[in-house]
């Protein structure tokens, strides 16, 4: 089954996509991408890919390209979120309307959370405090207490919420909703709708600049990227990439913003001065979930048709490494440094991914 096809299940729920997306008789699907999308992770540590239908998450070793633990987890597996200590992974299990607490050590399940209908991305604020996670099925957020592991919060969305990234000081959370075509702009300390920005069409996942002024969100339906001015919360840009992109993240220091394109088998490099693609990767099939490391020398692509991790080295635009892992990657994760510590859509200190 192919990406595509996994993507017209949820279409049902979360919107009517185009035709080449719909496919008959699949089950249920997950959400392009990870809240992983975004992810920043150093080229020597483990990367962690939740897998859609063999419902593990692989653990890979950066540093010699090999799969070293497979670890099960919930049904329909889709993205994973790390710690800001790196001692814990978070991954959304689409199908069992739940998330999976993986100690990082001994990379086992040590806790199951019961959320809303269909976690599709999940991200873990600075603070190491709250866990958020975007509910496709019930157009809502969960806010999950890292301390009591219970959802302490559910904050009301719009249509199909996907992708989520928070801002480096934790205060704002931005969730893309698919099916309003629009980012809901949150304030953490009350858990309420601030704001509501139009993008484009099925918009999926989202990343912020390294300086906090824009944020990119791909969008999946109008195979654009929207580019919003936060302190006016506006779209200001439009940039077309290839067919169905889906995760997205950006150099440390901001000069380019990376896109996989589910529907091109590839990803699209954008100058963020520019505003336009001055480069595209060929990578596996049915690309998704992306990452860049933090000194923008790699970038990491799990790629759902073809179950493997792509590794490009941004300095010739090339595919250096292919890792094979699970059946259907989709969400990408790592922890960072020593000490752990993760780094999120919004290179801020800890999330995801």
């Amino acid at each position: 089954m192919t990406r595509s096809q996994d993507l017209a299940q949820r279409a049902a729920v979360v919107l009517c996509v185009t035709a080449a997306l719909m496919g008959p008789g699949n089950p249920a699907g997950a959400s392009v991408g990870t809240t992983a999308v975004g992810l920043s992770l150093r080229p020597d540590t483990p990367v962690y890919v939740a897998n859609l239908h063999s419902d593990t998450v692989s653990v890979v070793d950066t540093g010699t390209g090999t799969v070293v633990d497979s670890v099960p987890v919930g049904n329909g597996p889709d993205s994973a979120a790390v710690s800001p200590d790196g001692s814990r992974v978070y991954v959304t299990n689409s199908a069992a309307d739940t998330v999976s607490v993986i100690d990082a050590r001994t990379r086992t399940v040590i806790a199951t959370v019961a959320v809303g209908d269909e976690p599709s991305r999940v991200t873990v604020s600075p603070d190491n405090r709250n866990v958020y996670v975007a509910n496709v099925g019930s157009d809502n957020v969960s806010v999950i207490s890292t301390r009591t592991r219970a959802v302490t919060d559910t904050i009301a969305v719009g249509a199909a919420p996907l992708g989520v990234a928070v801002t480096p000081d934790g205060c704002t959370l931005y969730v893309a909703n698919a099916a309003s075509g629009t980012v809901s702009v949150v304030r953490t300390a009350t858990g309420t709708v601030v704001g509501t920005i139009p993008v484009g069409g099925g918009p999926t996942a989202l990343v912020l600049a390294p300086d906090g002024r824009r944020l990119y969100v791909s969008n999946l339906t109008s195979d654009d990227v929207s580019v919003v001015d936060v302190h006016d919360n506006a779209e200001t840009d439009r940039i077309p990439v290839g067919d169905q992109p889906a995760g997205i993240g950006v150099r440390p220091d901001g000069r380019q913003v990376y896109v996989a394109n589910i529907g091109s088998d590839n990803v699209s490099v954008i100058s963020t001065r520019g505003r336009a693609v001055t480069e595209t990767v060929a990578v596996g099939d049915g690309p998704n979930g992306l990452a860049v490391s933090p000194d923008g020398s790699l970038v990491y692509v799990s790629n759902f048709d073809s179950d493997t991790l792509s590794v490009i080295d941004t300095s010739t635009a090339r595919v250096t490494d292919t890792v094979t892992v699970g059946d259907g990657p989709t969400g990408v994760a790592a922890v960072q440094g020593k000490a752990g510590k993760a780094r999120g859509p919004n290179n801020a200190l800890a999330q995801l991914a």
